[in-house]
């Protein structure tokens, strides 16, 4: 019984990452199944080879086409699975010599994360992990396009920052947008991350962070518009959306980066959200203090009582005047 249980668990967890794997398959034996990520190739090989280990306790597979090799391992318990990447996996631009170098995250990670009210969950769908090699452990946040692994950002828990060379200036999660019509944009990973603890998948990030104010130069050229090339590289995911919602810090570099956003988006399709107040001055900085503070249900409201981005602007400008008459 203890084991059928947990064949249970482990085929729920295979179908969420597109794994078919049915009532007949038995622990203890090799399967070979279409691979959710190459789909077998232009031949539609059964290329993923597949095996749950006696006890039941966790499944592991590889595919075996050499155009793909996708591996991993999936727990029957509450442990982040390592799926999504081979251990040592090659990056758009790299040679195999200079594979990136990935694993799991370790049981520091997890609890910081946790700390920060980011499920296991959630870290797994992201394939957030941890780089190797370092003194100090540091997050790697994996940016992905198609599945393909494009790029990487890496943290420390006392918040440096650093991405890995070769990395195209990229929209955080842009593969979770492929059929959406409106869509979040927010200022950090962490942030994306948050966003996903409240409901809503349909969330990316920009890779950089802010700017110190908005320019009051005109917006230049495509080619030349250097600071936000992660917008132009993605356009053809960003047209056909006809809403976006701009959930960038409440900070001054994130309003700056807000009304960039918009005068490149478009204004007449952004509505824009304000974090809830703190204390009666000061509003929570972005989507994980919301979070953190108040909750998954909090930051949900807060996104979806967005204000149209025209009518934000001006509600904040008669508040900021009001204040500064009381003043």
């Amino acid at each position: 019984m203890l084991h059928r249980c947990r064949r249970q668990v482990l085929r729920e967890k295979m179908d969420l990452i597109g794994i078919v794997c049915d009532e007949h398959c038995i622990p203890g034996k090799y399967y070979c199944l279409f691979c959710p990520k190459c789909k077998g190739g232009r031949l539609m090989e059964r290329s993923l080879s597949l095996h749950v280990i006696p006890t039941g306790d966790f499944a592991m597979w590889r595919c075996f086409r050499f155009e793909c090799g996708w591996a991993g391992r999936i727990f029957a318990d509450g442990r982040l699975a390592f799926n999504g990447f081979s251990k040592t996996e090659k990056m758009v631009g790299r040679s195999s010599k200079e594979s990136l170098v990935l694993e799991p995250l370790c049981d520091e990670l997890i609890s910081y994360f946790s700390m920060r009210m980011i499920s296991q969950e959630t870290l797994e769908r992201n394939v957030v992990m941890q780089v190797v090699g370092r003194q100090q452990v540091a997050i790697a946040f994996t940016y992905r396009q198609n599945g393909q692994l494009v790029g990487c950002k890496y943290r420390t828990m006392d918040k440096r920052f650093w991405q890995e060379k070769g990395t195209a200036k990229f929209l955080y999660g842009i593969d979770d947008i492929n059929d959406a019509d409106e869509l979040i944009i927010v200022e950090g990973e962490m942030d994306k991350l948050s966003v996903e603890e409240a409901g809503f998948l349909n969330c990316i990030s920009v890779p950089g962070g802010a700017p110190s104010k908005v320019s009051t130069d005109t917006i230049p050229p495509i080619e030349k518009d250097s600071a936000y090339q992660y917008l132009w590289g993605c356009k053809d995911y960003l047209d056909k959306v006809s809403r976006i919602i701009l959930a960038t810090d409440s900070d001054v570099p994130g309003q700056a980066l807000a009304e960039e956003l918009a005068r490149r988006l478009g204004k007449h399709r952004c509505w824009r959200v304000d974090w809830p107040y703190k204390d009666g001055f000061n509003r929570f900085k972005d989507a994980n203090e919301v979070l953190v503070h108040l909750g998954p249900d909090a930051l949900k409201n807060a996104i979806q009582d967005a204000k149209f981005y025209q009518l934000s602007i001006s509600i904040s400008i008669q508040k900021e005047e009001g204040l500064f008459q009381e003043h």
